[in-house]
């Protein structure tokens, strides 16, 4: 397999594609399970759709341009999981087909192969949670033109107006994932020490970066929603964050092989004494990229390997580097790349189908939509959870802004506060929920604070649930 992507010749783009869509294939041959953030962003797209205003109207801490991705699947075809996965195989085919040209249109390597793309497409299948459109895999795709725009002032050896592009890929980027930001940072050191920027380039970059964030905060200042953007968005990116060890440990088993080998082969760069100037630049932009990513982790909302994609570019960089070191008459390579991708296929099926009996690790419990036990008049219909949810919106529909809890839990857990209690009453009174299921208790002291709502909302036969008087 390695050999035939080690051939230079223009059909190896098609097969880069093949090669994708076949470790894909049990995506569409028997489905993957529902993701509770994968629910929450069908969610918001799905408030959107309805006209309400994304932080204002719709309290999550998902980046604006995401929502509006979000927001324009929702409007093209409704709450459908295998188009939201279509649209992610799509992205990725992107990222897969611009990273390997970059590589070997730039001439980074002294081999020009097509095995750059193949280890790209092997390591985007490390996991099923990465079939899924994330906001993490949309951003990705501009920080790989950011670097492709870093790789063309390398290569020319003198900084261009091209900075402004390169900043705008990632002032982008953030608006798709927040964390992203980072790259600003990884950005300004590239240009600082592997080129010979002045002040004038680097406030250039720094404005193309800044630029469509203002444009941003300008559009939700002309809506009244910057107080919104900043206490669901902003502020939200900083709070204290509890992971579970569960998820720890199946991040661990599907990162472990393309970390592996991406360090293996940044080590063999220091034995190879061919590489040109530029080269060895591109290199240590790479390397400060696998920096940067490290420093995005602290502000992730949960542990989980889509949250890693970032981590796939330098991965599959320095892996390629590594396969490339050994000569063409080793089949050593060759077998350690089928080993690796058997591997990965296992942890992949696994995560999916379960193969291993009694084993846990890769399957993502954590995350996964569980079946919520609802009474069978509760479908279809407009609710409220008080709580986390997990499977409560899958046959229902989301009423008020409070679709996150961790954002929704300032007002409905501050109930002595007089302006809490007044945004409650407006937001239920704007878009009133069919049932209120509270797994928290606040129902109750919701409705004593508020009088209006306890003449619209009665205690259910169901225990927990309160049903609106019609």
């Amino acid at each position: 397999m390695l050999s035939f992507f080690r051939v230079n010749a223009r059909y190896q783009t098609v097969s880069l594609v093949v090669f994708f869509l076949l470790l894909r294939l049990p995506f569409f041959l028997g489905g993957a399970p529902l993701l509770i953030p994968e629910l929450s962003w069908m969610l918001v797209g799905e408030q959107m759709h309805r006209g309400f205003m994304l932080y204002r109207d719709v309290w999550d801490n998902v980046s604006p341009f995401s929502g509006l991705v979000y927001w324009l699947l929702d409007s093209l075809f409704g709450r459908e999981q295998w188009i939201y996965q279509l649209a992610a195989v799509a992205v990725c085919i992107i990222q897969i087909l611009y990273f390997n040209y970059v590589i070997h249109a730039r001439e980074v390597f002294p081999e020009r192969t097509f095995i750059p793309g193949a280890l790209y497409a092997l390591f985007l299948n490390i996991s099923f949670d990465l079939g899924t459109l994330s906001p993490m895999l949309m951003a990705n795709t501009f920080l790989l033109f950011a670097f492709g725009s870093i790789v063309k002032i390398l290569v020319k050896r003198e900084v261009t107006n091209q900075v402004f592009e390169m900043g705008l890929y990632i002032g982008i980027a953030t608006l798709f994932y927040l964390p992203a930001s980072i790259f600003m940072i990884w950005a300004f050191l590239a240009l600082l020490f592997y080129t010979g920027s002045t002040i004038r380039h680097h406030l250039l970059g720094a404005f193309g970066s800044i630029f469509p964030l203002l444009m941003v905060v300008l559009f939700f200042y002309m809506n009244n929603g910057v107080e919104s953007l900043n206490r669901n968005l902003l502020t939200s990116v900083f709070q204290v964050k509890q992971y579970n060890l569960n998820d720890f440990s199946s991040l661990l088993a599907s990162l472990l092989l393309p970390l592996a080998f991406g360090i293996m082969g940044y080590m063999r760069i220091f034995t190879t004494l061919r590489f040109v100037n530029y080269q060895t630049r591109i290199q240590q932009v790479m390397a400060l990229w696998f920096i940067a990513g490290v420093f995005t982790i602290p502000l992730m909302q949960y542990l989980a390997p889509m949250q890693f994609v970032i981590f796939i570019p330098p991965a599959a960089f320095f892996a390629t580097h590594y396969f490339q070191s050994f000569k063409k008459k080793n089949f050593v390579d060759e077998i350690q790349f089928m080993v690796m991708g058997a591997v990965i296929l296992i942890i992949q099926y696994q995560g999916l189908r379960g193969i291993l009996p009694g084993v846990s690790m890769g399957k993502l419990e954590n995350l996964r939509v569980k079946s919520a036990v609802l009474p069978p008049d509760i479908r279809k219909k407009r609710i409220l959870v008080l709580g986390q949810h997990t499977g409560e919106y899958v046959d229902n529909f989301t009423a008020t802004p409070y679709l996150n809890w961790d954002l929704a839990s300032y007002d409905l857990n501050n109930l002595d506060n007089f302006d809490s209690v007044i945004h409650v009453y407006a937001n239920f009174r704007k878009d009133p929920p069919d049932y209120v299921i509270d797994k928290t208790n606040i129902m109750p002291k919701l409705l004593n604070r508020v009088p209006a709502l306890q003449k619209q909302y009665v205690q259910s036969p169901w225990k927990g649930i309160y049903e609106r008087k019609i």
